[in-house]
């Protein structure tokens, strides 16, 4: 109990300033890569005081509850997940923040931020099977590695149970899931719904109608789903061994750098190309590896 509350603690607390960071890491390797200085590490932080300090312009209260739905829903997936829960249940409550962020945008009859909605939709059409997998994988992966048959979704025991990070027997699902963190992380060739840049032909799409301090609380939760996001690629190398720690942060690193640097050189491309790409990956790397393992147990 002690271990859930502490994890649950520390995420809600540290998970916007580590969000933050990365955001201004991104930012600083992006401008480096395309021969700029950029702006500092800490940029994003004065970005979302000056939000803060300006006025909510709502379109109606509709927008305003189902925006505030999606932040909550979008923390309350990370305590889930870094509180050791069942990750089905976690995946599950993150779809549901995902819908709410839908809702909000279609309410403010905006022709950009409808657009963007309808994006987003057929974004979570297009990740969605492949998260779906990543839950089953542990689930095979843990009832493989131990040798007893008995797998589980729970986070905590998907750590406490392993002696090797499940990464070794589930390959295939981590090579899927980082590759619909692209969809996620909303950046080239898939940030069809909304982008960090500003060359899209929507303006923002669908956080269009989105300002001031309400604007900056999305961003935060985006902050926050970002780390969240990764603590799911750190659990394919977590185990009960103390090294595996500095593994996983490693991996982190080097994942969120090619997310970079995809990011950068990587065009748009239409919603077709991302569904097509994102199920055929889903069915080779996750279906198969999930199946062969099976085949083992």
């Amino acid at each position: 109990m002690l271990r859930t509350v502490l994890g649950i603690a520390l995420y809600i607390i540290f998970a916007p300033f580590v969000g933050g960071l990365l955001s201004g890491l991104d930012r600083k390797i992006t401008a480096r890569m395309q021969g700029r200085i950029g702006p500092p590490i800490l940029q994003p932080f004065y970005d979302v005081r000056k939000l803060i300090n300006k006025d909510i312009l709502l379109i109606n209260n509709m927008q305003y509850l189902f925006a505030w739905c999606f932040v909550i829903f979008v923390i309350f997936t990370g305590a889930l997940f870094f509180g050791g829960f069942n990750i089905l249940l976690v995946f599950f409550v993150l779809t549901t923040a995902a819908m709410f962020f839908v809702l909000e945008a279609t309410t403010t009859n905006s022709p950009y931020s409808v657009m963007g909605a309808n994006r987003e939709m057929i974004q979570m059409l297009s990740y969605e099977p492949m998260v779906l997998l990543t839950a089953v994988g542990f689930y095979v992966a843990t009832a493989f590695t131990t040798g007893n048959g008995a797998g589980t979704f729970s986070v905590a025991q998907i750590i406490s149970d392993s002696d090797i990070p499940n990464i070794t027997v589930l390959p295939g699902v981590f090579f899927g899931f980082v590759f619909i963190l692209t969809i996620k992380f909303r950046k080239s060739p898939f940030d069809l719904s909304m982008s960090h840049h500003a060359h899209q032909e929507m303006v923002k799409g669908i956080t269009t109608e989105l300002s001031g301090g309400m604007m900056a609380i999305i961003e935060v939760s985006h902050w926050y789903e970002n780390v969240f996001l990764l603590g799911v690629v750190a659990l394919f190398l977590l185990c009960n061994k103390w090294w595996s720690i500095l593994l996983a942060i490693a991996v982190c690193a080097i994942t969120y750098f090619l997310e970079i640097l995809i990011d950068n050189t990587s065009a748009r491309v239409k919603w077709e190309n991302m569904f097509k790409h994102s199920w055929i990956v889903t069915l080779i790397c996750g279906v198969v590896n999930i199946f062969i393992l099976q085949m083992l147990s």
